[in-house]
């Protein structure tokens, strides 16, 4: 073998690239050095301007696909909600971090540098650029979906998007092809590829989705082929492939929730291998050697790296004065915005291949890199560190007792489905694993059933650990499935129970089917938590929208706030916009919650006062569409007698849909009058024994006037 270097074999490059990635943040952690900054100094260490040992180009693709997975990601990971409510916000601080670099970097190279117009509008868009290499700190901190990160983030689109077409402008004007059809071409082709990527892409991967259900890896390889594919086609349009893979993350983040376990790959495998090897392509970029170059290259490399940190704190304070932020949401907005790797490297690159700059432009940018990710670093991960802890400081003490979901299982093909939607609804902040629930009848097959039973658990434990979620098996043997739910959901304290709808044909089997052996109703006396039946036919991921169906009522159930938090959190992670049928006092009621618990959701209400009209959302909802109905138990406030009939009205209008019942938590009251079988129980709340006295009141009243309606009078009254 050759071991000259630099090194040419591909596996001890790859080798010596992987412990570096290892071994590095590991040693500069005990310094207290952010990682970033160790792998862009292992790069410049090992590359071409330090020993020699790797050629730039001998990772140049590992790295290219390092900075696009770091755009696809911030894409990805945006909270669409937050995104669509501050882009407002985006654009102030984008105009600030494009206008004020470009004016004082114009300044700079006009009367301290004394270029000429092109080398020093070059030089200004390198200014108003920059790079989210900090980001991953920022998102490992927990405030990734802080308002100043959704900002940022909006921000970097908007500035690297105009100084990449500044870029395509200047090549234009340097080769002479500056004329109308210069410009036509541009807008057009970048036109047709924002609307391809956009509108297109979300199409085809729910098409995807839905048809190759259980294939993870196919899953994994299809969002990468996506993402590569939209940076291709930035290309295409004369624009940076870091465009198309941000876009290409916009348009897959409803597809993607951000528990899934498809979101938990990508995750790591950028963590893990892509990000790590564009840190340290960029480190290889850097050439100390220029500082000693003479005092020219070096005051160049210290006036561009002044005004580059300036101009860019300069454009987070205005954006603070502008909206009210702390000086903490001020300094990681600074230290998002920063950071100069990519846009910068390929707008200076161009420049100097066009004869625009010099060497000495080139090399003190290459330092200006160096430099700006060191501070984006330490300013993002002390910042982030600061706002984490008060953002924890600012969640209230919940009263509620705590979150626990039980899942009971019987069949194998609807595992991952109903555990991914625990995933889903589950509180981040609960400290409480899933319990999946194995319910075996005490009979001469019970042994064999509690290994069927626990081989099936196991691929249960498998699926959740994707997800890194923690699950807790529970297996009972008991005299039947229904009694031994009941247990389990006192035993364990359990907040939320899903259950799978069953496919047999009977109205009572059809919800429980091989899960229960008794019918709906022993079921629910039984169990008083929140209850979820689920009937997925396709992936929630894959929903265009989540309607939502509520009974009069609904406000006044001592379950209501819960579930409804869990519906608005389902509607964020499916990326699902949320579409209410409710009635007026209903609507004021979640209106309010949603102001009192600040959350981030945008529901369209439409009026629906009775129930029994609810068939008429069958003519705006479509086979994307994710259908949830809340229920209600006998005796309650929102009990009507049209609730019977519901479940098979949705398995016969709604097959194809996926459907939610929901019947919301409940106090109960034991009851042992003569003729009730010893522990049935009743619910009766107040109000509406009041209610059933009044209709009783009326009805006798009815009888002794013979059926005539009376004036209401005091004599009558009294």
């Amino acid at each position: 073998m050759d071991f000259s270097l630099p090194l040419k074999d591909p596996v001890p490059i790859f080798s010596l690239v992987l412990f570096i990635i290892l071994l590095a943040p590991i040693i500069l952690r005990k310094f207290r050095i952010p990682s970033i900054i160790g792998l862009i100094l292992a790069g410049m260490a090992i590359g071409d301007h330090g020993f020699k040992i790797i050629e730039q180009g001998s990772i140049d693709l590992f790295g290219k696909a390092g900075l696009l997975y770091i755009m696809f990601l911030a894409g990805l990971e945006l909270d669409m909600t937050e995104f669509r409510k501050n882009r407002h916000r985006s654009l102030v601080f984008g105009a600030f971090t494009f206008i004020i670099p470009m004016i004082m970097g114009y300044a700079l190279c006009t009367y301290v540098f004394h270029f000429s117009l092109m080398p020093s509008l070059l030089v200004s868009s390198m200014f108003a650029t920059h790079t989210l290499v900090a980001y991953p700190l920022a998102s490992r901190m927990g405030v990734g979906k802080n308002e100043v990160v959704t900002v940022a983030v909006g921000g970097t689109i908007i500035t690297d998007t105009a100084v990449l077409l500044i870029l395509a402008i200047i090549t234009g004007a340097a080769s002479g092809n500056l004329n109308s059809g210069f410009w036509l071409k541009l807008g057009l082709s970048f036109t047709i590829f924002a609307a391809v990527v956009m509108y297109g892409f979300p199409i085809v991967g729910r098409w995807f989705f839905k048809k190759i259900k259980d294939d993870k890896t196919s899953h994994f390889i299809f969002v990468l082929a996506m993402v590569f594919l939209a940076s291709f086609f930035a290309e295409l349009a004369g624009v940076e492939p870091i465009i198309g893979a941000f876009l290409s993350g916009l348009a897959l983040n409803r597809l993607i929730p951000h528990t899934s376990p498809l979101m938990s790959r990508l995750e790591f495998v950028g963590s893990a291998l892509f990000i790590p090897f564009f840190l340290i392509s960029v480190g290889m970029l850097v050439d100390l050697k220029v500082l000693f170059r003479g005092q020219q290259a070096l005051f160049i490399a210290g006036a561009l790296a002044v005004i580059a940190l300036l101009s860019k704190w300069l454009a987070a304070y205005f954006t603070q004065l502008s909206f009210g932020y702390s000086n903490t949401q001020r300094n990681v907005l600074f230290g998002l915005s920063a950071a100069r790797v990519a846009a910068t490297i390929a707008v200076i690159l161009v420049g100097f291949n066009m004869g625009i700059i010099d060497e000495d432009v080139l090399n003190g940018t290459i330092i200006l890199v160096l430099l700006t990710c060191l501070v984006s670093s330490f300013v993002t991960e002390n910042a982030s560190r600061k706002l984490a802890i008060i953002e924890a400081d600012k969640i209230p003490e919940m009263p509620e007792e705590p979150e626990r979901i039980l899942m009971p299982l019987a069949d194998p093909d609807k595992m991952e489905a109903l555990l991914d939607f625990a995933v889903m609804i589950k509180d981040a902040k609960s400290a409480s694993p899933i319990y999946p629930l194995a319910i075996v009848q005490d009979d001469e097959e019970a042994k064999e059933k509690i290994h069927i039973s626990q081989k099936m658990m196991e691929k249960a434990i498998i699926h959740a650990a994707v997800t890194e979620s923690e699950v807790k098996v529970v297996t009972r043997v008991d005299l039947n499935i229904a009694d031994g739910i009941a247990r389990a959901t006192k035993e364990l304290l359990i907040s939320d129970v899903i259950l799978a709808w069953s496919d047999k044909n009977s109205t009572t089997d059809r919800f429980f089917g091989t899960i229960f052996g008794t019918t709906t109703d022993n079921v629910l006396r039984g169990v008083w938590e929140t209850v979820y039946v689920c009937s997925f036919s396709h992936p929630l991921n894959t929903s265009r929208k989540l309607m939502l169906i509520l009974p009069k009522n609904a406000e006044y159930e001592l379950g209501f706030s819960h579930y409804l938090k869990k519906i608005i959190q389902l509607g964020k992670q499916a990326g699902s916009r949320i579409i209410i049928y409710c009635g007026n006092d209903t609507k004021l009621t979640i209106e309010h919650y949603i102001t009192q618990t600040k959350s981030s959701v945008e529901c369209e209400f439409r009026e629906l006062e009775h129930l029994d009209d609810f068939l008429i959302v069958s003519r705006s909802i479509s086979r994307d569409d994710l259908l949830v109905v809340v229920s209600a138990r006998k005796g309650t406030l929102s009990y009507q007698p049209y609730l019977e009939n519901i479940p098979a009205r949705l398995g016969r209008h709604f097959k194809d849909n996926n459907v939610i019942l929901i019947y919301p938590e409940q106090q109960t009251a034991e009851n042992n009058e003569p003729g009730m079988q010893e522990g049935d129980i009743t619910l009766m709340p107040i109000q509406e024994q009041l209610r059933n006295i009044n209709k009783i009141g009326k009805a006798m009243k009815k009888i002794f006037t013979g059926g005539k309606v009376e004036k209401r009078t005091e004599e009558n009254e009294e």
